[in-house]
């Protein structure tokens, strides 16, 4: 496998699928190269597109060096860019997933190199038509991840995001558990990186003015209502972007709702995107 060496020294691995423009994919909690959504949707698309799947820090193959920050998983995208504009000599489109979606924005607001940005249901709270995340609730994950009960930081998200307790208590007798809670220890970090923006505020339009590279900002249609309304202020906050919403869909996207659609946006010409 290969891999990169971010800023901090840590290594972080990667694959790469199909050929054609290059296309990084980012993603979102407790997922990896060979689990969550993420492998599905390369495979749909890299019969147009030269994919790149990553190990976020933490996770898989990839290293992770502590005191972890939002900062250094930038820096280690900025490393895959770098890498992928070498081996290719174009720059490449970034997809992001959940918080994975607002981990790819936040790159792309450091890196003018990422030259088309996707964006799938970044898990936002911007009204009142959700509660805010609870103060506490990131530090009692973290607790648990301290004391090695990665499980029980799983239960807490699961729980937290509107998983009904009697699926989670059966998911955690079944065989498949531990591949479910294998990346469970990186939650905070994914938490740290969405709590300052549940709290039912509107987004301030000078955080996200790096953004600049067109950029299409999707939800499902059968999503809640605070998930649609977030993603449909972040479109109209961001520099350059549209929104869009997949009909039937939910956060748990099926590919072959996605796929064709980040096809059809990622293959459009520069400046051509509606």
């Amino acid at each position: 496998m290969p891999f990169v060496t971010s800023a901090d020294g840590t290594r972080i691995g990667y694959e790469t699928r199909g050929s054609g423009s290059p296309l990084l994919l980012v993603d979102g909690a407790m997922c990896s190269r060979d689990m969550g959504p993420m492998p599905a949707i390369a495979e749909a698309l890299s019969d147009r597109f030269g994919i790149y799947l990553f190990d976020r820090r933490g996770r898989g193959e990839s290293g992770n060096t502590l005191p972890w920050s939002m900062d250094r998983e930038i820096e280690d995208i900025s490393a895959l860019v770098a890498e992928i504009v070498e081996k290719t000599g174009e720059p490449p489109m970034v997809f992001g997933i959940s918080s994975g979606a607002i981990l790819a924005a936040r790159a792309a607001a450091a890196n003018t190199r990422i030259r088309r940005l996707a964006l799938y249901e970044a898990p936002m709270i911007v009204d009142d038509t959700h509660a805010p995340m609870p103060a506490d609730f990131v530090a009692r994950v973290r607790s648990e991840v301290e004391r090695g009960r990665a499980g029980a930081a799983a239960k807490l998200f699961m729980a937290y995001v509107g998983m009904p307790g009697i699926a989670v208590f059966i998911m955690s007798l079944l065989p498949f558990w531990k591949k479910v809670t294998v990346n469970a220890h990186t939650l905070p970090y994914d938490l740290s990186l969405v709590e300052p923006l549940q709290k039912g505020k509107r987004l301030d339009h000078g955080a996200w003015a790096g953004v600049t590279m067109e950029t299409l900002v999707l939800d499902g249609g059968k999503s809640p209502a605070y998930m649609r309304n977030a993603q449909r202020h972040w479109a109209n906050t961001l520099p350059n972007a549209r929104y869009d919403t997949l009909p039937g869909q939910t956060h748990n996207v099926k590919t072959e709702a996605i796929a064709p659609v980040l096809a059809t946006f990622f293959s459009e010409r520069l400046g051509q995107a509606r």
